[in-house]
């Protein structure tokens, strides 16, 4: 009965939302639907999970509940959009039908009639079909007909354990894969025109990791640490911490200096004893690779390369070359020999040219997403040493040095140092040569508040250690209770917090399939079972 009153709360307590503007605490809530406050504070999380909206702590340490005054829910799609992809979907699949039979299709009838048109020369007018000859034993003419490699035909359609509709990756991707589960040439054939697949990671792919890396912190995560994991901007990582509250019962927390920590009490229970996780990699160690035009190896460009342009090429001369050897002549000819492939071959190769410009876009968006993975990992290890000093120079030395392969602009690390003093409220003065000089004390501060909370939680053993607030407290006691706190958090700006900055000066890369592959493995290993 519960459960249904709670559930049968959210259409009052989102209109409550609307007039509050999306913001508002609990009390303002109850006050203004007339709730008991179990019903608010339970459904106010659960919406976390489905609307967009985060937490805040107010200057009396109120915890304040930020929802998008459209009220937007996550991951909504309209029905235009869900059209528009459906569109897109159907025409892309018929088209990529349409592009392997007619480059197959077309490049096959070319070999023969350049063959016959050379025989036909060869033979300067006698029987054709008598001086075409055999030109193989694979494939070529025999008896008038033509035969097509069998080996060749079987690797372009399939491959032995190929399964209809696997996407492919390209081909870093390929080469973790067994031999004969490697994908046919037709996929390569779409890789070179679309682009090879991009991976679509489910919300629960996506959540993979960040929970690996909650438990690996002992249940307790600040906003900080979600960045240090996923690079996020602060406004969007509140709102992913946001989310995660509501779809992995979290319970957030506010330290006595006022920072906000979430704990994930649920997540640390195991029927295996103690829980224990490694930690995930951070952001500086998932950097994107450069997204490449078609995925492909270079000998396979060149195969389907000179495919088509010996299609092109055989299509724009077969009037001066082929139609007179063969006597080839009429309308009909025309447009299927010469019209129909030449707009093809010109269309297949002009593709990915298009394509080309979007693929340096979004180049440049991984490249700056990089270089702010780059600049966040040393922010993070001089903020956790103590130091916290970073200037603009240091900052860009440090990511042209990991970032060898591609040129990185001085204006580009400054641009992302200063979005990140920001995000973090970070204090910044000029050094004695003027140049200024950055400090991040709001991180080692959300990362000491965080270890506080972890220590006294102790979530790991599903124990509840010292009370550092309660509201029944006498005045004696809140100020026994702040003078302890004080000599916790002297503790915490003492406590070694490099443990929580896997491999500072390292940098590494993480593919998109990655995320994806564990599901994509466990469906492939059914299928063969």
């Amino acid at each position: 009965m519960a459960s249904t009153t709670v559930a049968n709360a959210q259409p009052d307590i989102l209109k409550s939302l609307r007039s509050l503007g999306g913001r508002g605490t609990v009390g303002d809530v109850v006050s203004n639907a007339g709730l008991p406050r179990d019903h608010v504070e339970s459904t106010l999380r659960d919406l976390l999970e489905s609307h967009q909206g985060h937490l805040e702590v107010s200057d009396a340490g109120e915890l304040v509940y930020l929802f998008d005054r459209k009220l937007i829910r996550r991951g909504r799609v309209s029905a235009m959009e869900r059209l528009k992809a459906s569109a897109k979907t159907f025409l892309t699949g018929a088209f990529k039908a349409w592009i392997v039979t007619m480059l197959v299709v077309y490049f096959v009838v070319f070999v023969a009639l350049v063959v016959a048109a050379l025989v036909a020369m060869a033979s300067r007018g006698g029987d054709r079909r008598s001086g075409s000859g055999n030109w193989g034993r694979g494939g070529g003419w025999h008896g008038g007909r033509f035969h097509l490699p069998n080996f060749w035909l079987w690797y372009y359609i399939w491959t032995p354990r190929w399964r209809l509709g696997r996407p492919y990756y390209g081909r870093r991707w390929e080469r973790t894969l067994e031999k004969d589960n490697r994908p046919p040439f037709y996929k390569k054939v779409f890789a070179f025109v679309f682009g090879p697949d991009r991976p679509k990671p489910t919300q629960k792919q996506l959540d993979r990791s960040t929970l690996q890396l909650i438990r690996a912190r002992r249940g307790v995560l600040t906003t900080a640490e979600l960045m240090e994991h996923n690079a996020l901007e602060r406004p969007q990582a509140e709102d992913e911490m946001g989310r995660l509250l509501g779809a992995y019962a979290g319970e957030p927390n506010v330290s006595p200096d006022g920072e906000l920590v979430y704990a994930f009490p649920e997540l640390m229970v195991s029927a295996h004893g103690p829980v224990t996780a490694k930690e995930p990699n951070p952001a500086w160690l998932r950097m994107e690779y450069p997204l490449d035009l078609t995925g492909n190896e270079k000998k396979h460009d060149a195969v389907i390369t000179g495919m088509n342009g010996f299609t092109l090429v055989a299509g724009a001369t077969a009037p001066w070359f082929i139609f007179p050897q063969l006597g080839i002549s009429g309308p009909a000819a025309f447009v299927g020999l010469v019209l129909v492939p030449v707009v093809f071959s010109v269309l297949f190769f002009g593709v990915p040219l298009l394509r080309m410009m979007g693929v340096k876009r979004e180049n440049r968006s991984r490249k700056a997403r990089n270089i702010r993975r780059l600049v966040l990992g040393l922010v993070y290890r001089e903020a956790l040493a103590g130091r916290g000093a970073v200037t603009v120079a240091a900052a860009a030395r440090y990511v042209r040095t990991r970032m060898k392969d591609q040129p990185v602009d001085h204006s580009e690390v400054e641009g992302t140092l200063h979005n990140l003093a920001s995000e973090f409220n970070a204090d910044v003065t000029s050094g004695s040569d003027g140049a200024l000089v950055f400090t991040f004390p709001a991180i080692r501060r959300e990362f000491a508040a965080s270890e506080t909370v972890r220590r006294t939680l102790s979530l790991e053993n599903r124990t509840l250690g010292d009370v550092v607030y309660s509201s029944a407290d006498t005045p004696q006691e809140t100020t026994g209770r702040d003078i302890d706190e004080f000599d916790r958090q002297l503790a915490a700006a003492e406590m070694d917090l490099s443990a929580y900055l896997p491999s500072p000066d390292q940098v590494g890369f993480e593919d998109d399939y990655e995320i994806v592959a564990f599901d994509e493995e466990l469906r492939s290993s059914a299928k063969r079972g």
